[in-house]
């Protein structure tokens, strides 16, 4: 590593030359009060030019306390939670915002662990979630090429509770 201080000796003789006349006429004047003022000056000055000129230090990562860890907000949990109960709720929400979710779930699980294309071969598909004859009602909450139409103004209840919940049984073990 290069020294800051190469270079530097015409300036800190310079420098040296007049705390040196600066000394000798503070003591002239006001004795050793006026010296000892030089002085302080001087080594002040001296301070915060070495503070200034010297390169800056990194912090050690291991001397630096540790962050204080803050509460984080579950935003991910809440807003799918929202999503769920609104879909409950609404025909159109369910439509629009959970649908598309549990038919890429489907879509996926099908793909992943059965060779099964959701969109290019939806029988299969069916045949596959639809197992057994309780679970016939499912493909109607999730077929992709069907969507039930409503007419505006007219809103329907969405998707119920248990049937979500069969719904959600079932992709898990697909």
């Amino acid at each position: 590593m290069v020294s800051p201080w190469r270079g530097t000796a015409p300036e800190l003789l310079t420098v040296a030359v007049a705390v040196t006349v600066a000394a000798v006429a503070g003591y002239a004047v006001a004795g050793w009060a006026g010296l000892t003022v030089v002085a302080v000056t001087a080594a002040a000055g001296a301070m915060v030019l070495l503070r200034a000129l010297l390169p800056q230090l990194t912090p050690d990562a291991a001397k630096t306390a540790p962050q204080k860890p803050q509460a984080r907000t579950l935003t991910g949990y809440s807003r799918r939670r929202f999503v769920v109960r609104s879909a409950m709720t609404s025909q159109n929400y369910y439509d629009v915002e959970l649908r598309p979710v549990l038919e890429h779930l489907l879509a996926a699980r099908l793909a992943e662990r059965h060779g099964v294309h959701l969109y290019q071969d939806p029988d299969a598909a069916r045949r596959l979630l639809c197992r057994h004859p309780r679970d016939a009602a499912l493909w109607r909450w999730i077929d992709p090429q069907t969507r039930p139409q409503t007419r505006e103004g007219q809103e329907r209840r969405g998707i119920p509770p248990r049937t979500l919940a069969r719904l959600i049984d079932r992709l898990e073990t697909l």
